[in-house]
């Protein structure tokens, strides 16, 4: 059964002319696909319903200006017009980027409001609420962030001004299977509420650019000082999460879903300083914060063999034993070696680590603990 059974549905793809395809020869990729973000699709869904709700008649393609400039077309997924309202829906296209909400309906329901009351923007079905402190936006709001809101609160009051029509207007901005994605993201952690957030700021998804997952962390930061709090764990990965978590057991809030991004974790704080950071991580995306990664995916740092060897020399092993090490396949072979020859090599890890983060940090009051741990989650250094 549909959701929106008086719902007209229409073509599910989005456009963007200079998208490049995937070509099957590997050693000749083509330029991955850019998306567009929750954000403008909602901005052209709402200028739909809009100027449906005006004339009777829907702008399918609709074309909307992005903050740089650009101007994307995107057609409507769903479509209608009843009594005092307006509703236009537009399938997000993520391009090539993995994300959670690329294929997701995003709908906008337009109808008019009391004179003088101006654009009020509410949370339909799957958009979050927010419930903390700490956000651009304030508790009790729809999660609609403040670019996404400029750019409709802009188009809205251009197309009424068109017409000669006050600008008061209710725009109910939904996402059908947007609860279920939340789970998904930061949003439960970060006090957000029923859905996702609708966001963006250029419009535009870069491929594996990961601003979004940067954003959350940002966000993360910003509540948790909102709330007080003297102590956050910033982990790569949720095994050395719960092996951090079961020493310390902070709440929720607290708990900063780094992954990869070290930089974007550690000078973020550097100009919005907790008291505390307790960073944790298994021990090969940790060698990689202790070479000066601050970057630890796969496709943008390695784990230097040489730097292990230099390490496991310093701490005894011998120029035979440096051989292997240097002949090693992974990070977890070094590991494992080492270990069978007594050398404590998490703990050196763990003090380079450290100093990478304090010289992120640039001398921000931050105090930094380093915890390695194994893929079993086993705590291997703790400094």
């Amino acid at each position: 059964m549909q959701l929106y059974p008086k719902l007209v549905y229409k073509t599910r793809m989005s456009d963007e002319p200079d998208a490049g395809l995937r070509k099957p020869d590997d050693a000749n990729p083509a330029p991955l696909r850019r998306g567009w973000t929750t954000g403008a699709c909602a901005t052209a869904a709402t200028k739909a319903a809009l100027i449906a709700l005006i004339t009777g008649e829907f702008p399918d393609p609709v074309a909307i200006i992005l903050p740089k400039g650009e101007v994307p077309h995107f057609p409507l997924a769903l479509e209608s017009i009843g009594d005092g309202y307006a509703i236009a829906g537009i399938v997000k296209d993520a391009g090539d980027d993995p994300d959670v909400t690329h294929g997701a309906t995003i709908i906008s329901t337009v109808h008019p409001a009391a004179p003088g009351s101006g654009i009020q923007f509410v949370a339909g079905e799957g958009v979050g609420t927010v419930t903390l402190p700490g956000l651009p936006i304030q508790p009790g709001e729809a999660a609609i962030n403040p670019v996404p809101r400029a750019m409709m609160t802009a188009i809205c009051e251009e197309i009424c001004a068109q017409y000669d029509l006050p600008a008061d207007l209710v725009v109910t901005i939904s996402v059908p299977e947007g609860e279920e994605l939340a789970k998904k993201t930061w949003n439960p952690r970060l006090g957000i509420v029923g859905g996702i957030s609708i966001l963006g700021t250029t419009g535009i998804v870069h491929p594996f650019s990961c601003a979004a997952w940067i954003h959350s962390i940002h966000r993360g930061i910003d509540v948790s000082r909102a709330a007080g709090l003297t102590h956050v764990l910033a982990a790569t990965g949720s095994t050395s999460e719960d092996a951090a978590q079961a020493i310390y057991n902070l709440p929720d809030i607290a708990l900063l879903d780094m992954g990869d991004f070290a930089g974007g974790l550690l000078k973020y704080l550097r100009v919005h300083p907790i008291d505390r950071l307790t960073i944790a991580g298994g021990f090969a995306k940790l060698t990689k914060l202790a070479q000066g990664a601050l970057d630890l995916h796969s496709a943008r740092s390695q784990v230097s063999m040489a730097f292990l060897a230099d390490e496991a020399e310093k701490l005894g092993f011998d120029k035979d034993m440096r051989e292997r090490i240097l002949n090693a396949n992974t990070a977890q072979e070094v590991l494992e070696m080492t270990q069978g020859f007594g050398i404590d090599l998490p703990k050196s890890i763990a003090e380079k680590a450290k100093a990478v983060a304090l010289a992120t940090l640039r001398g921000a009051p931050v105090e930094v603990e380093i915890i390695v741990t194994d893929r079993k989650g086993t705590i291997l250094a703790r400094l």
